[in-house]
């Protein structure tokens, strides 16, 4: 049986698209969708480790959106294809106000990432972070990438590279990767005001209204 869920109005269906589209600009492959309690909680990998050597550590992107139906379940579903269906729906005449149901695509099962789940309590604040930080993380990383890779560089030395640039920490954030600001910066999540810490366990989660960045330090990097 096919499954889908229901947005509450065709202003959420836009919002998932954006999100959808920055997302597959980063890693254009799958999206995990989580459903309970009237709330889909929308996953992303933006980075992690590829093979047992990579010492990368693994980001995730969060948005989550109100449901209209109560329905559960958790897939993994390619960006793509999903983001295809909402183009659809919204080519269609409807009332803007009304529920818009989503049917999800065929799951796949080759996101390693979509394995690891975050918790969902215990968090702990920390101090607060500036999003301009973030930003010129971001920026300067993405540089630094893109000088370092030439073109036709191979994968294996391409995923090298950008562990190495996004493992470092954040300067004055240092137990945080950097490859958590760019996450955040390239999913859209930075605004003007400040961005909220929270930490537990191995797991650290920057937030904003605009959405929540998820990291999961290697166990190297987990004593500060």
């Amino acid at each position: 049986m096919s499954q889908n869920f229901t947005l509450t109005d065709s202003l959420s269906l836009d919002d998932l698209q954006v999100f959808l589209t920055r997302a597959g600009r980063v890693e254009n492959g799958s999206v995990r969708l989580i459903a309970g309690s009237g709330v889909l909680a929308v996953y992303v990998g933006v980075i992690f480790p590829h093979g047992l050597l990579d010492e990368s550590p693994t980001v995730l992107g969060l948005r989550t959106f109100a449901l209209s139906d109560g329905g559960s379940f958790d897939a993994v579903v390619p960006i793509r294809s999903l983001a295809e269906r909402i183009v659809r729906l919204q080519g269609q005449d409807r009332d803007r106000d009304a529920p818009v149901t989503v049917g999800l695509p065929m799951q796949v099962n080759t996101a390693t990432w979509a394995a690891i789940s975050p918790p969902k309590g215990g968090w702990r604040a920390l101090p607060h972070t500036d999003g301009a930080l973030l930003e010129s993380t971001a920026r300067a990383g993405i540089a630094e990438v893109a000088e370092t890779i030439p073109s036709g560089t191979g994968e294996q030395i391409v995923n090298r590279v950008r562990s190495e640039v996004w493992s470092r920490g954040i300067p004055g954030l240092e137990y945080v990767p950097a490859g958590a600001a760019f996450a955040a910066y390239s999913l859209g999540f930075i605004d003007a005001g400040p961005v909220a810490v929270f930490e537990t366990g191995p797991w650290t989660r920057l937030s904003t209204p605009r959405g929540h960045t998820l990291v999961r330090r290697r166990g190297w990097t987990l004593q500060r």
